[in-house]
């Protein structure tokens, strides 16, 4: 079940772990064609640091052909895309994926309501990821 957790955000509990939610996601971007053009592991670099986290990693992904027509009807949403998905461990164990809700992106850019099915794909991507 997706939660809108607020401030544009929406998320679903995963059945795995970070890095079985990682690689179930990268699989599954990769079957579609979907460029990933970066992972961040924010956990792995504060341990860099000698700072202790919960394993959190973001990966920023996208489609050119779906996301310039957005960016280009709409310049300022270039400062949300490429879509992400963050995926973090909370305090309890539980497995967490999270991104920005397609609704508050359309409101936030005043995306024509044609172009935003692009905007839709992280949330289609975490929920068959989670599963």
């Amino acid at each position: 079940m997706t939660q809108d957790i607020g401030n544009g955000l929406a998320s679903v509990r995963s059945a795995h772990s970070v890095d079985e939610t990682l690689q179930r996601l990268r699989t599954l971007l990769d079957s579609k064609g979907v460029t990933v053009f970066a992972l961040v592991d924010h956990s792995g670099e504060a341990g860099k640091v000698g700072m202790a986290m919960p394993p959190t990693k973001l990966l920023l992904f996208g489609n050119p052909a779906a996301g310039t027509p957005v960016m280009l009807a709409r310049p300022g949403i270039a400062i949300d895309l490429p879509l992400k998905i963050l995926i973090r461990e909370d305090g309890d164990g539980a497995v967490w994926l999270m991104w920005n809700d397609a609704e508050y992106l359309q409101q936030r850019h005043q995306i024509p309501e044609a172009l935003t099915v692009p905007l839709r794909a992280a949330e289609l991507l975490a929920r068959q990821v989670a599963a």
